[in-house]
């Protein structure tokens, strides 16, 4: 596994900068650009500007906390 691959693991990061979130990684990918985006299933939803969310996508670098499953 690569280290910026993050799957199947648990994180904790923040969401459009200022939402903290944790939840299970189901996909890391290289976007278009290079940039590492990870597909996040939220332990606990959220509600982002009126919609609730159960999933999210983190850019790499928002990821503060990744722990082993």
């Amino acid at each position: 596994m690569s280290h910026w691959n993050l799957e199947g693991m648990r994180v904790f990061g923040l969401y459009l900068n200022q939402f903290p979130v944790t939840g299970k990684v189901e996909l890391s990918r290289v976007a278009y650009g290079g940039e590492v985006k990870h597909h996040i299933a939220l332990e606990t939803p959220i509600e982002v500007y009126g919609a609730v969310r159960d999933r999210v996508i983190l850019e790499h670098g928002r990821i503060q906390k990744v722990w082993e499953n």
